[in-house]
């Protein structure tokens, strides 16, 4: 058994729960299999029906949801209110793709030929998710996968069991066959191999190390795999930008939810016209923030969500202040009036493309400004990573967003808008390293929870059997 704290407050405990071992895994396993053949087969309003009844059952408790998602990750009370009718939505959502997971039906290439494409199920599908966005992730992987008729295995992150407990209680709740959902608790090292080399295909939303990991656990057996990783995501801002409106986006992308998003702007890229003036906003906008407890109304930034983030984070401001960096404000802890995981966002000048902050993903609220020259500079500089998630412009010049855009090497691009923001009605995901396997939500879902067959029909009455010797022995056919 386990606790679960609070980072607002490490004096309250959320829960304690019990964490899962291999024998827990493999009767998991064997109930999802079992469970899956019926829910596959399962007439397309009743899945429908059940999906859209998760849906409403969520915004039937959502104030309560907000206030336990709240106190486990230490998002905003409004930000995990946001996030939990974010859920609603998103089953809501998928409740209608099972209507329309429609197939093909034409006529071959050989006369008296008609041909099917339907979509099946993948079979049991393996969900791991983070602690970042521990509804809505899990929330966008369970909605997809059961819409498409496939039974699942939750592993949320051992940081926030409670809200994945609340969501798989609310399914159970909603009228799901037993073992068509079914929730493991705890470290992934202990049993998350056992799964990976057993299930038809693994969704992971994580850090693009272990997804490495998993790929490799995977590719033994061949498993299908969705992997959604890091990102180091760029933000650039041109001279004929509107720098208010730019501030404000740099702010919401990089500062805001203690920078705790794959799609974060972690890299501010500034035309050296603007960049001072920019720094200086952008500087006194961030000591403006009130930090303390995340459920209080007042609060405008709440904790770190865990005690090693916060290590991680500290050890970035000290690294870069010894590179040279030129810390504008913040970056130490803050004493607020409960014991928490509290820091200063740290905002960074005169940084560089090779500086460790400016390379791998902090995953928190430190960003450096690097200045350029240009948009050629900019452009240069912002595809100068391993990552290709999100990526973002502020410009006024419908030319220069498009060169961006066209020159982007993530998978998504926003003009005038941050880079952490997405739609669940269309594909999410990045190029690799950043991600593999096919993108999530929207349209993208289908080609990842199902895979296709396709059926040939012959009908002799359309074609002479003379006809169909002749089509295949000249023009290949059988092959």
């Amino acid at each position: 058994m386990e606790p679960s704290l609070n980072p607002s407050d490490l004096n309250d405990v959320v829960g304690v729960y019990h964490w899962s071992d291999v024998n827990d895994a493999s009767t998991a396993l064997a109930a999802a299999r079992q469970a899956q053949h019926g829910w596959g087969s399962a007439n397309l309003p009743t899945r429908s029906e059940l999906l859209h009844n998760v849906g409403d059952r969520i915004l039937g408790v959502a104030d309560n949801l907000a206030q336990l998602l709240s106190r486990e990750q230490g998002k905003l009370l409004s930000d995990a209110l946001a996030e939990v009718k974010r859920s609603a939505q998103i089953f809501h959502y998928f409740a209608g793709e099972v209507l329309r997971n429609n197939g093909q039906f034409v006529r071959g290439l050989r006369d008296g030929f008609m041909i099917s494409v339907e979509r099946e199920p993948v079979g049991t599908v393996l969900l791991i998710t983070p602690w970042n966005f521990p509804m809505v992730v899990p929330a966008w992987k369970i909605a997809a996968a059961l819409a498409f008729g496939n039974s699942v295995i939750l592993k949320p992150s051992e940081y926030t069991p409670g809200i994945a407990v609340a969501l798989t209680e609310i399914i159970a709740d909603a009228g799901f066959p037993a073992g068509v959902v079914n929730l493991l608790i705890g470290d992934g090292q202990l049993f998350g191999q056992h799964l990976v080399e057993n299930v038809d295909a693994v969704s992971f939303t994580g850090s693009t190390t272990v997804g490495r990991i998993i790929l490799g656990q995977a590719s033994k057996n061949m498993t299908k795999v969705q992997l959604e990783l890091g990102g180091k995501n760029p933000l650039v801002v041109l001279d004929d930008a509107d720098l208010d409106h730019a501030v404000d986006v740099a702010l919401q992308g990089s500062i805001l939810q203690m920078g705790q998003r794959c799609t974060a702007s972690s890299r501010l890229i500034v035309t050296r016209g603007v960049h001072d003036a920019f720094a200086d906003r952008l500087t006194r906008r961030v000591a403006d923030l009130r930090i303390g407890h995340a459920l209080d109304p007042d609060t405008q930034l709440g904790p770190v969500a865990t005690d090693r983030q916060l290590a991680r984070n500290l050890e970035f401001v000290t690294e870069s202040k010894a590179a040279g960096a030129e810390l504008l404000h913040g970056g130490g802890v803050v004493d607020v009036r409960t014991k928490g995981y509290y820091m200063q966002p740290a905002v960074f000048a005169g940084t560089r493309s090779d500086m460790r902050l400016n390379v791998e993903e902090v995953f928190g609220p430190v960003v450096g400004i690097i200045q350029v020259g240009d948009i050629d500079e900019a452009i240069s500089v912002a595809n100068e990573t391993d990552y290709a998630l999100s990526s973002g412009i502020c410009t006024r010049s419908l030319n220069a967003a498009e060169r961006f855009r066209k020159s982007s090497t993530a998978g998504m691009v926003m003009v005038n808008a941050p880079t952490a923001g997405i739609d669940y009605h269309v594909p999410f995901g990045g190029k690799p390293p950043s991600g593999f396997g096919g993108r999530e939500n929207g349209s993208a879902a289908q080609e990842f929870y199902t895979e296709s067959k396709v059926t040939y029909t012959y009908n002799p009455q359309e074609s002479s059997a003379d006809a169909y010797q002749l089509n295949s022995a000249t023009k290949n056919d059988n092959i």
